[in-house]
């Protein structure tokens, strides 16, 4: 009876033809992690560093690798444990900086099976029996391989006592023991234990590096990917290898067989380079409708408001290193370049500051409300009305300028109208006082401008309400030096109904107004966020 007779039992279903999805698939970040020290971009100095204490046989008993996500932290840790453990291709070799990559401990520590080679994740252990594990197991010495190595992942994230129980042996560990601490928040790694470990900073990948490491990895994978995509990925990634090869994978299987700039900005939801520079140049032009229009097209494309608000400061800051000289961004097109030498010579520093302050503000603002849409829009408007406002230090100018705010302008009508000729009479009451000063009274004039208020004023009659005793000759006195002044007789009359606050009132009234906006101002925020013992005060400049 063969195998298939029912009356076995036995039968099996038939088996599935084999096809290519059987195959693993190993995503770029971990199909192209570094393999080598040379493979390792944007780390040269800590290379460097690492060599010679190789070569000198001065190789700490401790360290700590720090920086942010996907610079390469946890891949330098295995290529120090390779680099102390390698032994040649011929068994003989020594600790080196150029692990051969083909001897037994090389190639079990790359693969993760090297049994004297421990990685804990400190995210997952972080109690202190944990580490009591790891120093009971110190004593012992390696089974196979040189040294034996702990590589703890995001230690910071040890507990208090998890930390206290280590110090002891990170301190004085055997001779066969190396600790390789890897943290992104090195801040919050205790002080005890960052002075028993020799730290090393791993840098932000440099985005034109990281352009040209992508690039070498699409021509791996036999994938067509253009220059400006490249660059899109390399700005996305923020300094991070993994994350700009995680971005590289999404990108390449959105795409059909070549991957455009235009696809990797629509998956990352991002705004267009050129689309940002035009908002950007209409908002100066202060075009209200036009930048509405241009938010409106944005919002209809897909385009975030976070990301649109994102590329305006990029573009922003490109305009503000170009004005102070700084060097050119080589991942910026030509034309950016222009544009950004453009805008430049327009803008003053005053406006570049208080530009970026509103768009930060306006960044937050999006990313908290409940309709990012409208959001951004009250925000755009917000930037176009406050670019017609002077600067702060225009402001304190004119309020030390002696001038009087009116309701929605930014620059006020200066206080002290020229001298006008006796035989023309002021036109308003200000300008009336001015008169009885410039004639020599000024004692009167201190009397108008303190303890008066004004209930009506005519061209040769006024009204007053007196807001403090005034002696029994004033109405006569004011009438005397107001004809003196002018050359004509004044009707002057003291009323007990409502009056305007006196001229010092209202002087104080107009400079609290002017101190608010002036305080209001996002750049004179960020003055006393950085300084809070700060105070704004005015400054009185007297003619010499």
């Amino acid at each position: 009876m063969d195998d298939e007779s029912p009356g076995l039992g036995l039968n099996l279903p038939e088996q599935p033809q084999k096809t290519a999805y059987d195959t693993n698939y190993r995503v770029l970040a971990r199909k192209y992690r570094p393999q080598t020290f040379a493979e390792l971009i944007g780390q040269d100095a800590m290379v460097t560093t690492l060599g010679n204490a190789i070569e000198r046989g001065r190789i700490a008993h401790a360290f700590l690798l720090t920086g942010v996500r996907g610079v390469g932290k946890t891949s330098t840790a295995r290529l120090v444990a390779k680099a102390l453990n390698c032994i040649g291709p011929d068994g003989q070799g020594g600790p080196t900086i150029d692990p051969c990559g083909v001897c037994e401990p090389c190639r079990a520590i790359a693969e993760g099976r090297h049994i004297d080679v421990i990685e804990m994740d400190a995210a997952s252990h972080t109690g202190v029996d944990d580490v009591r594990e790891i120093i009971e197991a110190v004593r012992y010495a390696a089974v196979s391989a040189r040294y034996k190595i702990y590589i703890i992942d995001e230690v910071h994230m040890l507990s208090k006592s998890a930390f206290n129980a280590l110090l002891k042996t990170l301190e004085e560990p055997p001779a066969h023991v190396k600790f390789l601490f890897a943290t992104t928040e090195v801040g919050k790694v205790p002080v005890t234990v960052l002075s028993r470990c020799q730290r090393f900073d791993l840098r932000r990948i440099p985005a034109e590096k990281l352009a040209d490491h992508f690039a070498r990895v699409a021509k791996a994978e036999s994938v067509e990917v253009e220059d400006e995509a490249l660059l899109a990925i390399a700005r996305a990634a923020e300094g991070s290898a993994r994350d700009g090869l995680s971005i590289l994978d999404q990108a390449i299987a959105h795409g059909h067989g070549v991957v455009t700039a235009e696809q990797v900005r629509d998956m990352l939801g991002q705004a267009d380079r050129g689309r940002v520079r035009r908002l950007l140049e209409t908002l100066l032009g202060g075009d209200t409708k036009a930048t509405l229009g241009q938010l409106d097209e944005a919002h209809a494309l897909g385009i975030e408001p976070a990301s649109l608000f994102r590329g305006l400061m990029e573009s922003l800051h490109a305009v503000t290193r170009v004005k102070a000289g700084a060097a050119e961004d080589l991942l910026q097109s030509v034309e950016e370049r222009q544009a950004a030498a453009e805008l430049a010579g327009r803008l003053g520093w005053a406006n570049l500051h208080r530009l970026w302050q509103l768009l930060l503000k306006g960044l937050q603002d999006v990313t908290v409300a409940p309709d990012p849409h409208e959001a951004a829009t009250m925000a755009l408007l917000r930037l176009i009305h406050a670019a017609e406002m002077p600067d702060p230090t225009q402001l304190a100018a004119l309020l030390a300028g002696g001038v009087v705010p009116t309701a929605g302008q930014a620059a006020r009508e200066p206080a002290s109208a020229p001298p006008k000729a006796k035989a023309e009479l002021p036109a308003d009451f200000v300008s009336f006082v001015e008169t009885i000063e410039r004639n020599g009274k000024q004692l009167m004039g201190v009397q108008l401008r303190d303890h008066i208020g004004l209930v009506s004023y005519a061209p040769g009659e006024l009204a007053l309400k007196p807001l403090r005793p005034l002696g029994p000759d004033f109405v006569r006195d004011l009438a005397t030096a107001a004809k003196e002044a002018t050359g004509q007789s004044w009707i002057v009359r003291l009323a007990e109904e409502g009056a305007a606050p006196s001229l010092h009132q209202q002087e104080a009234m107009a400079e609290e107004r002017m101190r608010a906006a002036v305080l209001e101002e996002p750049s004179v925020q960020a003055l006393i966020d950085q300084f809070p013992d700060a105070t704004l005060e005015s400054i009185d400049r007297k003619e010499s």
